[in-house]
């Protein structure tokens, strides 16, 4: 038991920072547009509204995402509460890799929504 217990912490880390990442990025985004914290894309870093857009959009869709996948997450691995060590470890590496390569994917929204809002030289529609 303290073994599923530990890969359940384990299994709900992404979550809990892209919970926490989305809040800080929707909430309280970085004020100056830099290339070392937060959404850096050659169009969200044209100017300050693309900047402050860009953190607002991919902020909340974080924040939501983030609770999503927790719950998922949780219930994915709850069937297996009972199996041994490495059928455990193995649901929570692949569960954690899911979880990473659907963050990885909200860079195609938040860039959709940055090309419907502005046009190419940083500009709003």
């Amino acid at each position: 038991m303290w073994f599923f217990c530990l890969m359940l912490f384990c299994n709900m880390i992404v979550p809990a920072i892209t919970i926490l990442a989305g809040w800080f990025m929707w909430k309280h985004s970085p004020k100056e547009i830099n290339s070392i914290i937060g959404y850096r894309t050659k169009r969200s870093m044209k100017n300050d509204d693309t900047w402050k857009f860009a953190h607002n959009f991919c902020g909340k869709l974080w924040w939501i995402m983030g609770w999503i996948i927790l719950g998922v997450s949780i219930v994915v691995l709850i069937p297996f509460i009972d199996s041994i060590y490495f059928t455990i470890g193995i649901v929570v590496i692949i569960s954690v890799l899911v979880q990473c390569v659907i963050l990885v994917m909200s860079i195609i929204p938040t860039e959709i929504a940055l090309r419907k809002t502005f046009y190419d030289d940083g500009t709003r529609r």
